[in-house]
């Protein structure tokens, strides 16, 4: 999980960096996250390295990163909402959804807080397993309502409903009149009711688990198809690159983040065992 979230940071700094480029100029504060995730996708990298010889170490580290990720990411909603807003429109008209389609993406920047907020779970060891009490340094421990694994479950839930939005405005631009844009919606509302319903359940049963895997793998194809034909739409007839038509035509790696929760998802369901000296 803290790896995943490591690719996750540099791989926002690229995405993000190539979007803020659009206008070929960048703003001071729009520098912050395409520094601070590169920056941070390096920290949690070194934090796995100091894991095998001081593991609290390497925990408070990646916790101090990951809960900066967090307001990195609130900040960019923020940002993200006032470029979307018209402060000085008639009362019910400031914020409108045709304004939503056309700004900045809300829900774009908000991705650093999952990613932060999965990542806080992950740096510290859970005893005993699916208990929700996480071991500190010293003799300190946090008692969490859900287990890691439920806590993974209904936050890729919210990554997942998070893409789907993030989608679902990029592609209301399209007006929806290609037919490929409609398995993405289909296969988000599967994926993350099925996420979040599993993370509902006590004692979850094979097929459960099994219907859950295959949610997964689906948003992970769905993800790999996206990227394919972003890259098609992208490209010129002749099938030649022209970099400004990746930079303002469809965005290549957006689908990505569907098989990105796919992954963080199968990941979740992976045997929580783990020791403290590992």
């Amino acid at each position: 999980m803290l790896l995943m979230a490591a690719v996750n940071l540099i791989f926002l700094s690229v995405d993000i960096y190539l979007a803020h480029n659009l206008n070929g100029t960048i703003r001071t504060r729009e520098w912050i996250p395409i520094i601070f995730g590169l920056v941070a996708g390096i920290l949690l990298l070194l934090a796995g390295l100091i894991a095998f010889r001081n593991r609290n170490l390497a925990s408070i580290l990646a916790t101090v990163v990951l809960f900066c990720s967090i307001i990195v990411g609130l900040l960019g909603a923020y940002f993200h909402i006032v470029r979307a807003a018209l402060p000085n429109a008639p009362l019910g008209q400031v914020i409108s959804v045709d304004l939503l389609v056309w700004a900045p993406p809300i829900v774009g920047p908000l991705i650093f807080s999952l990613v932060g907020l999965w990542g806080v779970s992950a740096a510290w060891v859970e005893e005993p397993v699916d208990s929700g009490t996480l071991k500190l340094w010293g003799d300190r421990a946090l008692r969490l309502p859900l287990s890691k694994t439920r806590a993974y479950l209904f936050m890729v839930s919210l990554g997942i409903l998070a893409t789907l939005i993030s989608s679902v405005l990029d592609h209301g631009r399209a007006n929806f009149d290609n037919p490929w844009l409609l398995p993405p919606i289909a296969v988000g509302i599967f994926g993350g009711v099925v996420a979040f319903g599993l993370g509902v359940l006590d004692r979850p049963r094979r097929g459960d688990v099994g219907v859950f895997f295959a949610a997964m793998v689906l948003l992970i194809v769905i993800g790999l198809v996206g990227f394919i034909l972003h890259v098609q739409f992208d490209l010129t007839a002749m099938n030649e690159i022209v970099p400004e038509r990746f930079l303002r035509g469809a965005p290549f790696l957006a689908p990505m983040l569907f098989a990105n929760m796919g992954l963080v998802g199968l990941i979740s369901i992976l045997d929580p065992t783990e020791r403290r000296d590992q």
